[in-house]
């Protein structure tokens, strides 16, 4: 009788707050090791690519040479986004260490306008909706922030915005990666515009390289 008692006394046992706390920033250390790891394989994977393009220019193929100037600057914006991500969570981190301070003089997690403020921000991140999602369910649940409401969160997982790169921010790239190259082509050999957007479609090993990248980005 006294076994079912204590298993019953666990059930309904609330959480210990800095417990809850402590896991909260476990996680969150977890998300920034992975966005981490995220990053260095993005960057390893576009130092590929540079040495593609170069190769396309020697060839004089500005097509694939633009196709893939353009996957590196998806690239460097989902790097740009990922380090955002990690200031989200050490922000976060931050706020639930102030939260532990308080804890021990209250004995119990505060309200914080802060740290709902911050965890609408990070949800509103792409990479970072599902990781938010559930934590802000725990967060309210242990009283550390309001309850965020079913409609409104569905409708920021789906506000997710597509950048359209301009050819001016390719031009620019292409010319950062291969830029010598292209400088120390013969003029004879430069190629109308029409005849480069006519230009064969990327090679299979380079159209493998391209699509690694592109997965890289949205893992």
């Amino acid at each position: 009788m006294a076994g079912v008692l204590d298993s019953i006394s666990k059930v309904f046992k609330k959480p210990d707050p800095k417990e809850l706390v402590r896991k909260w920033q476990a996680d969150l250390r977890a998300e920034q090791r992975k966005i981490e790891r995220q990053i260095r394989d993005i960057q390893f994977e576009e130092k590929k690519v540079h040495k593609v393009i170069k190769d396309a220019a020697k060839r004089n193929d500005m097509a694939t040479c633009k196709v893939l100037a353009k996957e590196v600057l998806h690239s460097r914006k989902a790097i740009g986004r990922l380090y955002v991500n990690k200031a989200q969570m050490m922000s976060i981190g931050n706020a639930l260490t102030e939260q532990l301070a308080m804890l021990r003089v209250s004995g119990t997690l505060q309200k914080s306008t802060d740290v709902m403020k911050l965890v609408n921000d990070t949800i509103k991140l792409p990479e970072m909706q599902k990781t938010m999602f559930e934590m802000s369910k725990e967060m309210a649940k242990a009283g550390l922030i309001e309850e965020m409401m079913n409609d409104a969160i569905d409708s920021t997982l789906d506000n997710e915005s597509i950048e359209e790169e301009t050819e001016e921010e390719i031009e620019k790239v292409l010319l950062e990666v291969a830029g010598e190259t292209l400088a120390a082509l013969p003029a004879a050999k430069a190629r109308p515009a029409a005849a480069a957007a006519a230009a064969e479609p990327l090679a299979d090993e380079d159209d493998e390289l391209r699509e690694r990248l592109n997965a890289m980005r949205t893992t």
